[in-house]
């Protein structure tokens, strides 16, 4: 037994060099698995990383497609309104030179208005001619007026106007001299434009304005009693009806 001690001391030692060896290996084995353990996750984490990153680069371009139809439709929507207003602008940018030419224009076409309102007075059958043309002066000094807008102006020559053409469509009476060698009070009777009238306060005389021949002529009896009739319908003595008078203008140039 003594003999055999030093070979099983050998072994033994052997054996435990084995198995200090082997826990050595499987002490690294389980290193390096932890490590590849780690590795795995750490490339698991930047894989998951990577994931979410690439979601949100896709939701967010979903988002910017969503968005760029939606400013696609409102841009479709919103073309037609920018090009009505563009019309609009370009009306009113017309408008705005055309006043201003206008306004430019406005003094003489008023100078000219109101001479060819002198003219037409001066020219017309002679009733109320006074009254009339002291209109047309006053018009003639508002032109010159400093205090007084173009606007002002423009509004008082038309009043005129509308004046002077409100007279073709009236039926009128009044009571004033009648001119000549003998000048007398009478009665006038207007009938628009078409005809003018006179009759004596008895009733038993009267005229006509004749236009071609600029003077009066006299009216036979039947004329009198329409004159008569006529100057009560003015004064809302009687219903209105028609009237059988001799007319001053010649037909084809009544107005």
């Amino acid at each position: 037994m003594q003999y055999r001690q030093p070979w099983l001391r050998w072994g033994l030692a052997g054996l435990a060099l084995t198995l200090a060896t082997s826990a050595s290996a499987q002490s690294s084995l389980r290193d390096e698995a932890l490590d590849a353990q780690r590795t795995q996750a750490e490339l698991q984490e930047r894989i998951d990383n990577a994931d979410e990153a690439v979601r949100e680069q896709l939701r967010e371009l979903r988002q910017a497609r969503e968005e760029a139809r939606r400013l696609q439709s409102y841009n479709e929507e919103l073309a037609p309104v920018v090009e009505r207003q563009a019309e609009t602008l370009e009306e009113r940018r017309s408008g705005v030179e055309t006043l201003t030419e206008t306004r430019e224009a406005l003094p003489g076409l008023m100078r000219d208005m109101v001479e060819r309102l002198r003219a037409w007075v001066e020219r017309d059958m002679p009733f109320l001619r006074d009254e009339r043309l002291a209109r047309v002066t006053s018009l003639e000094s508002t032109l010159s007026a400093s205090d007084l807008s173009s606007a002002e102006k423009l509004e008082r020559v038309l009043a005129a106007w509308r004046t002077e053409l409100d007279y073709g469509r009236e039926l009128d009476a009044w009571r004033g001299d009648l001119t000549g060698d003998t000048p007398r009070e009478v009665d006038f009777l207007r009938v628009g434009r078409v005809g003018w009238y006179y009759l004596t306060p008895d009733g038993h005389s009267g005229g006509v304005w004749k236009a071609e021949s600029g003077d009066w002529q006299p009216l036979d009896e039947s004329a009198l009693a329409e004159v008569r009739k006529g100057l009560r319908i003015v004064r809302e003595q009687r219903a209105p009806e028609i009237l059988d008078l001799p007319v001053s203008q010649p037909v084809e140039d009544a107005s």
